[in-house]
């Protein structure tokens, strides 16, 4: 097996082992970008040289020689961030981010920038500046927003690892559309340094995309500038809800999946699983919503938003415009939900360890119409998603999607497991746990374009 095709842990043991070269793995991922990126538009740019140049200064730490992938959401030393769009509502110029120093005192190597979602704006990823990143498992279905490009690209073998943002479920909705393991560390834990919105979030995570648990282990212990020690999930207590819509209004063969990766879980770990009640867990994905969106206001004013690019997407320019009518009194009561959930998962954790539930309630749709079929009906998959995915946001708590099987027709379906504020190490034991119980068939799994290309 080349080592382009290893593991993120494995291309990083070859290297610090000398059985692989680190320029020749620099050499073959920005091969396989040139091959297989025009299928699946994941990479935005590429610069071998400035690559290069961060190999050559590599120092000997756990990432060295990887060649890595990140958002179009920091600012590179070379590169401004773009964040999908035709024209950015803020100032934006190359720096050293917290993500790209987290990389590059790891050793690893920047190998070039991953697409996202315009403005970060949507679970769907069909829409940017540089075209729709593409699903590697079916291109013609959406790759999960807004990390679209890191997902893409690690699907479909790129590279290892990418660094992703999670600011309402923008890692783990890819993750699950891809097929991938992908971790949204607890707030604050987390590189954010040069993000635009660094310094007013409450919502927004960097953290990594990968194939598995291990990877995210190794790639996230980067991220956030500590050891995600491994530990042991004995004795799993998996609360599961019941009779709530994240739980029930969710496609047959996505419940189905789910369910029996929490059966398996629970008996790999000898642990159990506990019927629990969330409630008001709607009311928590429109609080996050709200927060998510007013953060976002700061550098917003009527004249500059009527001066907008006509190169932006009419609905981003009537959504960016909408957010200026939104009342104060809405996220008053936002505030108030989030404080309340707050408490009833500080209550909740106290009598189970993780809680779990389809990442996504239906597998990735099509690009050019993002809408997905359940028991209520039909509706737009950004409504869906968000309704499964802000209360890790809101709550700053972490969460993780763990891959755990393929829909009839060949897409990827992923598992949410949540735990307690600054347990993501748990998260990250308990996923490797279920990659065991199931033999690692779902991580170890790659889409046609790559085992093709690969047995090829």
């Amino acid at each position: 097996m080349s080592a382009i095709d290893l593991t993120l842990r494995g291309q990083a043991a070859a290297v610090a082992s000398g059985e692989a070269d680190a320029g020749e793995l620099l050499d073959a991922s920005l091969a396989r970008i040139e091959e297989r990126n025009p299928t699946v538009n994941a990479v935005v740019e590429t610069f071998p040289e400035r690559s290069r140049e961060m190999l050559e200064a590599a120092p000997e730490g756990p990432l060295h020689g990887v060649p890595v992938v990140i958002k179009d959401e920091w600012p590179l030393p070379w590169r401004a961030q773009r964040f999908g769009m035709a024209e950015m509502l803020d100032e934006a110029e190359p720096g050293e981010s917290g993500p790209y120093r987290a990389l590059r005192d790891a050793g690893a190597v920047i190998v070039g920038v991953g697409n996202m979602h315009e403005a970060g704006a949507s679970s769907t990823g069909n829409a940017s500046v540089y075209g729709a990143a593409r699903n590697p498992w079916n291109p013609e279905r959406c790759p999960g927003g807004s990390s679209s490009g890191p997902a893409a690209a690690v699907g479909a073998r790129l590279a290892a690892g990418a660094v992703g943002a999670d600011g309402i479920g923008s890692i783990r909705f890819p993750a699950a559309y891809c097929g991938l393991t992908g971790l949204k560390p607890t707030f604050g834990r987390s590189a954010m340094g040069g993000h635009h919105m660094a310094d007013v979030t409450t919502m927004i995570v960097s953290g990594p995309l990968c194939a598995d648990a291990a990877d995210c282990r190794l790639l996230g212990s980067a991220l956030l500038g500590e050891g995600l020690a491994a530990g042991d999930p004995s004795g799993l207590r998996i609360g599961v809800l019941g009779g709530d819509v994240v739980a029930d209004d969710v496609a047959p063969e996505v419940r189905e999946a789910c369910e029996e990766a929490i059966a398996a879980l629970a008996e790999a770990s000898g642990g159990e699983v506990r019927r629990v009640a969330l409630p008001d867990l709607d009311a928590s994905a429109l609080a996050a919503v709200l927060i998510a969106n007013g953060e976002g206001l700061g550098g917003f004013d009527p004249q500059r938003l009527n001066r907008m690019s006509p190169e932006l997407t009419p609905l981003y320019r009537g959504f960016a415009k909408y957010r200026m009518l939104m009342p104060a009194a809405a996220m008053a009561k936002a505030a108030r939900v989030r404080t309340a959930m707050r408490r009833r998962l500080a209550a909740l954790f106290e009598d189970v360890d993780v809680l779990a539930w389809p990442t996504v309630p239906a597998v990735a749709p099509p690009l050019e119409a993002p809408l997905v079929d359940l028991p209520s009906g039909t509706i737009s998959a950004d409504e869906a998603n968000v309704r499964g995915a802000g209360l890790a946001n809101l709550t700053g708590i972490p969460g993780i999607s763990v891959p755990v099987g393929l829909s009839g027709d060949g897409m990827p379906i992923g598992l949410q497991l949540l735990a307690a504020w600054g347990r993501d190490e748990l998260l990250l034991d308990a996923a490797e746990a279920l990659e065991g119980a199931n033999g690692r068939r779902w991580v170890e799994s790659v889409p046609p374009l790559a085992a093709e290309q690969t047995e090829a």
